[in-house]
């Protein structure tokens, strides 16, 4: 649990990037154009030397009504990923600033200039007026109480399950 924390803590910049991306990919999901596919099945094409006039042939029709549903289906299956990707990640998001809200002290403020500001060290000694070294224990402190929120979470994760 300590190492996801950590990640978190190095990771936050990139995965609030992902997230910003997923939510674009979802807002302007378009998928397959179907009925493209479809006409392109169903035109008239060579046969050898001898160019096919008549319309197209019921198993052509078939085919491509089949491509339709099959289309159909992994667009749904393409938005439903990205829709579940999307929401895993803002919730653990979510949970992780909500972690953040709850440190003891100062620790919030520090914190959130620490990971989702990306502030360097240099401008939290210089913000709050102490060493590198205490910033340092203030990250191992948050590091300590956010392993006990998310302990907390686990359980009580884990005694919904089993009720």
């Amino acid at each position: 649990m300590r190492e996801e924390i950590r990640r978190m803590f190095s990771e936050y910049q990139t995965r609030e990037k992902e997230l910003k991306i997923l939510k674009f990919r979802i807002t302007n999901f378009k998928g397959i154009e179907p009925d493209d596919v479809i006409k392109s099945m169903c035109l008239s094409g060579h046969e050898g030397e001898k160019v096919q006039t008549s319309g197209p042939s019921d198993r052509t029709a078939s085919a491509a009504l089949n491509y339709r549903k099959v289309a159909d289906k992994l667009d749904d299956d393409l938005f439903d990923g990205l829709l579940e990707e999307y929401q895993k990640k803002k919730e653990e998001m979510d949970f992780f600033r909500f972690g953040i809200s709850c440190l003891s002290g100062k620790l919030p403020e520090i914190i959130t200039d620490m990971v989702v500001e990306g502030m360097e060290w240099q401008e939290l000694s210089e913000k709050y007026e102490v060493s590198h070294s205490m910033i340092g224990k203030y990250r191992k402190k948050a590091l300590e109480e956010l392993e006990t929120i998310y302990s907390i979470r686990e359980h009580s994760d884990t005694a919904f399950m089993l009720s």
